[in-house]
């Protein structure tokens, strides 16, 4: 085997504040001629009704699931570039726990790559990924009043 072609920068939840500053920067070398990053950020209508801002809550084993989701991603991706090219693919995740507002990014995500098309691949494929199987709920507080629970994973 030639040199691992993938590395995990970081795959994490946060209670912290995320940016996709933070995560081009985490991921940038001077080997990836792309860098392809996504923010999902807090949007203020969902099913036609006003949203004021929501909360993330995390099952305890979210953050080993998120930290496996990300690995099954890079061991099938090695898979399928057998040796690897000696060009790290390099990737950056995080989702956001606890209160957020309108506009604030819930899930960032930031892969670099030697090309574009490998970068946007992988990044689309985490995201939902992420998105799919990581056991993270949203609660929806609503300008009527109302609050939803929306179930993620499901």
């Amino acid at each position: 085997m030639g040199t691992e072609a993938f590395e995990v920068v970081s795959a994490v939840l946060s209670a912290e504040p995320i940016s996709v500053d933070q995560a081009i920067a985490a991921v940038e070398s001077d080997t990836a001629g792309a860098v392809v990053s996504f923010s999902g950020v807090v949007r203020n209508h969902d099913g036609g009704k006003a949203v004021e801002r929501l909360s993330y809550s995390a099952h305890p084993t979210a953050h080993q699931v998120m930290a496996d989701v990300v690995a099954r991603l890079v061991a099938e991706q090695n898979a399928e570039a057998g040796a690897g090219t000696g060009q790290p693919v390099r990737i950056w995740a995080a989702h956001r726990i606890g209160m957020l507002e309108i506009g604030d990014p819930a899930l960032v995500c930031a892969v670099s790559a030697a090309h574009r098309g490998q970068a946007f691949a992988v990044c689309s494929d985490l995201v939902d990924r992420i998105k799919e199987q990581v056991p993270i709920w949203k609660e929806q507080f609503f300008s009527d009043g109302t609050v939803e629970w929306v179930g993620a994973g499901s």
